[in-house]
């Protein structure tokens, strides 16, 4: 059985959430290999004049330690 280790990482998106987890996972693809699922432990929004600006996560991504 392999180890996995879990890093935690925060990014945003003027999308919406599901651009700003792909965001996480793909800043976090850029310096740690195998990635294997990403967990989306809080959300939230900016809000400016009534209206939501812009989207934020904090995800924990799972890898696989070779």
């Amino acid at each position: 059985m392999g180890i996995v280790k879990v890093i935690e990482v925060i990014a945003a998106s003027e999308i919406g959430i599901e651009d700003a987890m792909q965001k996480a996972v793909s800043e976090a693809s850029s310096s740690v290999r195998n990635i294997d699922s990403v967990f989306v432990k809080d959300i939230k929004a900016h809000v400016e004049n009534g209206k939501i600006t812009t989207y934020g996560v904090i995800c924990k991504v799972s890898f696989r330690v070779d």
